[in-house]
């Protein structure tokens, strides 16, 4: 694998067993050079665990690691972690306390002489604002400091990809929107190749040039973040990426009836199914179908609303433009934002 174009890091049917459960269950995914992909699933999906095996924390059980054209883990083979030119960010950062940032950055790259590991110190806190804080110590610095520390350390011996577990999911909202843009500029800048793992959908929506949606242990989707969003492969892929109405729907013809609208089928045959409608896919419509609106709710940057027709009941959102009164009104649905699955 020597071309340019060859992944950076390829992780091919991957499998880690703990005795009775599978955390990771045949999963693959690549990352190409200068690429961030969000690995993004829910607590306990195997995420985290998938991490650990591309970062040599742990051995394979199936399936192999590669980077840049070696083997790092197959069954009976796991390079060490200080010997994979991979970098690690886990949760806690594990910055040295007794050394300043500075010193923290420096850490890794001992084989330059003192002048060289300080201008590779302060070029990588640069990239992250933080070169005024050179000199201070990890106790001196607020959670998101400490995090892009953390990160500059990582990338200072230039390996050839920079893991992230849960980068800001200790920060709260205003404080991680601010790092978080910081962190993927300089990463960026860095031109590092990154693998996030969040819970997050918006983070990895943000962050990713690629997602890779997971949920027990699978790899369900890989795609851009419209890609996965627009066109989910499973309800299970839709859910993972925000709100979403799941009601009963039936195929004849290459349409899908539903209680709020027909939608294209695709090539579905005839029978039981389920839509999956985004909340925005609906719209006020004086030629849809007749609704009731149970309830109308402000939730600041948008409108919530409750749908209903007869039991079946959906989640309406709208930006802006007019509100439907409590009552009845008429919808209709964008089929850009709606899928049709069959019954499993």
């Amino acid at each position: 694998m020597s071309s340019s174009s060859s992944p950076v890091l390829d992780i091919r049917s991957v499998t880690r067993r703990y005795r009775e459960r599978t955390a990771v269950d045949s999963a693959s995914l690549s990352l190409a050079r200068g690429e961030t992909v969000c690995l993004l699933g829910p607590s306990g999906c195997g995420k985290s665990t998938l991490l650990r095996l591309a970062g040599g924390l742990e051995p394979v059980d199936d399936g192999e690691i590669e980077a840049e054209g070696r083997i790092l883990s197959r069954p009976g083979l796991t390079a060490p972690p200080e010997g994979r030119g991979i970098g690690i960010v886990f949760q806690d950062f594990a910055l040295f306390p007794h050394l300043t940032v500075i010193e923290n950055v420096s850490f890794g790259i001992a084989r330059l002489n003192s002048g060289e590991r300080r201008a590779r110190a302060l070029s990588l806190l640069a990239m992250f604002h933080m070169q005024d804080r050179a000199d201070a110590y990890p106790h001196m610095l607020s959670g998101g400091e400490q995090q892009r520390v953390a990160i500059a350390r990582s990338l200072a011996r230039r390996p050839s990809a920079i893991l992230l577990d849960e980068p800001f999911s200790g920060l709260d909202g205003h404080l991680k929107g601010e790092v978080r843009r910081t962190v993927l500029a300089g990463l960026r800048e860095a031109g590092a190749s990154v693998l996030v793992v969040t819970h997050d959908p918006e983070e990895a929506m943000l962050m990713a040039d690629r997602l890779a949606l997971m949920s027990e242990g699978r790899i369900l989707q890989t795609g851009t973040a419209e890609d996965c969003y627009l066109r989910p492969v499973s309800v299970a892929a839709a859910r993972l990426l925000g709100e979403a109405n799941v009601i009963p729907a039936q195929v004849s013809g290459a349409r899908a009836r539903t209680a709020f609208g027909d939608l294209p089928a695709g090539g579905l045959a005839d029978g039981e199914a389920v839509a999956v409608i985004r909340p925005e896919a609906f719209t006020v419509d004086d030629g849809g179908a007749l609704v009731s609106v149970k309830a109308v709710r402000f939730a600041g940057a948008h409108h919530v609303i409750d749908l209903a027709v007869g039991p079946v009941s959906a989640r309406m959102r709208i930006a802006c433009g007019t509100l439907p009164s409590l009552g009845s009104t008429r919808v209709s649905i964008d089929p850009s934002r709606a899928r049709v699955f069959a019954l499993a």
